[in-house]
């Protein structure tokens, strides 16, 4: 069992750490109280290749496996204070573009696949609806077939990158008799009539990632925007969540690394009661448990990392990563305020962003309570 990253993953690794620390940390935290999207810094991950990193060549990305794709965005999580920019990134690359090069047409895969790596595209999915969250396949948008065009009338809410998007990935029931196997997928691009999107919502984290509703009211498209065919919208979205699950909390490992070497730093130079505040058992243990909570994220991670680039199922293993990762990014982020104390509550020192950033990990992609259920019912339970 060799645990050790090849020379390319190396190389690929201080690429994007060097990368990102030099381009990608301007005034984040105006951007962040702004709720300002950053399209800049989009189009610059596009040209190192962010997008595009597990994307087949030929349609413009770099072709990576999964595990090589987690190291670089955990890199990118180390060096890249915006979380913001990192979910709305992993967003586009999990619930639109995988879906699309696993499901696309050839004609599809051309005609988005290569301006979404080089960054002149944003896109996202369309999912959620006002009362479908966790029950995902209880959707009310329709989806009604007329000649050689569909129909689409209903809304969808909490939206990344909708208010930014160029083009959606909408699942709509084409046949309510059918329940979860009459749900379709469509490619629906933004300046399609009688789509509407919202102005952004505000949110406790995750600030500089635009959410937003939309809404399709007898929204025409043309037969060939189906994605995959017709009921095979269950299969798409499983296939999209179960890779979303794994790598969309790859950058929190990152971050958790950087806020460990920063508490270790803090708790060397800052001086209590005529000694470092490392010395207190009350400190020095809350960083021990920050560094556990790291190594076993990663190394559960990094496995489904490469089972998935061994071309095995990972349901079980995925659901396990996001529910593991997504608590432990919080509780290191609250063990990272703590230790710094009032400075940690501060806006300057950042800490208290990353903490409301990393409330929503259990949130988005499924719940913790969903990945429970996931993992149960893997285990037949």
């Amino acid at each position: 069992m060799d645990f050790s990253l090849s020379q390319d993953q190396k190389e690929l690794q201080g690429t994007v750490i060097r990368f990102a620390q030099r381009e990608l940390n301007d005034d984040v935290i105006r951007r962040d109280a702004g709720g300002e999207f950053p399209r800049a810094l989009w189009g610059k991950c596009a040209v190192l290749g962010i997008q595009g990193l597990f994307i087949p060549e030929e349609y413009g990305g770099s072709g990576f496996d999964a595990l090589t794709t987690i190291i670089a965005l955990e890199a990118l999580g180390y060096a890249c204070k915006d979380n913001g920019l990192l979910f709305s990134l992993n967003a586009q690359m999990w619930s639109f573009e995988l879906p699309v090069w696993k499901f696309g047409r050839e004609e599809q895969k051309q005609r988005y696949l290569p301006r979404l790596c080089d960054g002149s595209m944003v896109a996202v999915q369309a999912m959620t609806e006002p009362m479908s969250g966790s029950d995902a396949f209880s959707l009310r948008t329709t989806a009604q077939k007329r000649g050689d065009r569909y129909v689409l009338t209903g809304s969808k809410t909490f939206i990344t990158n909708a208010p930014v998007a160029d083009v959606f990935l909408v699942f709509a029931r084409t046949d309510p008799a059918k329940g979860f196997a009459g749900v379709s997928a469509f490619l629906v691009e933004r300046q399609t009539p009688r789509l509407s999107v919202s102005a952004p919502m505000h949110k406790m984290g995750l600030r500089t990632s635009p959410m937003g509703e939309i809404s399709f009211d007898g929204c025409e498209v043309p037969e060939e925007n189906l994605l995959g065919s017709p009921g095979a919208g269950s299969a798409i979205f499983t296939t999209s969540m179960d890779w979303e699950r794994t790598c969309i909390l790859a950058s929190a490992l990152g971050t958790m690394q950087r806020q460990l070497e920063r508490c270790i730093a803090y708790a060397k130079e800052r001086t209590q009661f005529g000694q470092p505040i490392g010395k207190f058992q009350a400190v020095s243990h809350r960083i021990v448990e920050m560094k556990l909570r790291l190594e076993t994220a990663r190394l559960l991670l990094y496995k489904v990392g490469w089972l998935k680039a061994q071309g095995k199922r990972t349901a079980m293993e995925s659901a396990m990563a996001k529910l593991y990762l997504s608590q432990c990014f919080l509780d290191s982020s609250l063990d990272a305020v703590q230790i710094h104390g009032g400075y940690g509550y501060s806006e300057e020192y950042e800490f208290e962003r990353e903490l409301r950033d990393a409330v929503g990990g259990r949130i988005y992609s499924g719940t913790s309570e969903i990945q429970k259920n996931i993992i149960a019912g893997s285990l037949g339970l």
